[in-house]
């Protein structure tokens, strides 16, 4: 039992915390990830899916005005829209989803 403040542990101000997290990321920075973008889904039983052929159209399961998914490596990350950038596909962040809600709340594609 501790009979004053002298003994208690010493607590991190937060500029020691700042530089841990900071080192941290650094040792990630090299990191690679896959980057992907869901546009949306279906589902087709697979003689439906055998079926198609050039010019057929598949209906996903999304407006054409609702944000795209950005997964890395399977983790939902972000939500975005489709932009062009010298004639390429790009995808411009339009909201970062919260990790406040923990790996169980967040969607997870394999």
């Amino acid at each position: 039992m501790m009979s004053d403040m002298k003994e208690a542990p010493k607590v991190k101000d937060a500029a020691e915390i700042t530089v841990g997290l900071d080192n941290n990321l650094d040792l990630l920075s090299g990191v690679s990830l896959r980057l992907s973008v869901e546009v949306g889904s279906a589902s087709l039983k697979l003689s439906e899916l055998l079926a198609l052929s050039k010019g057929n159209v598949v209906e996903l399961d999304r407006q054409t005005s609702d944000p795209l998914d950005i997964f890395a490596n399977g983790t939902l990350i972000a939500r975005g829209e489709i932009v062009n950038v010298d004639g390429r596909f790009g995808i411009r962040i339009l909201e970062v989803v919260a990790n406040d809600r923990g790996i169980g709340g967040v969607d997870r594609r394999s």
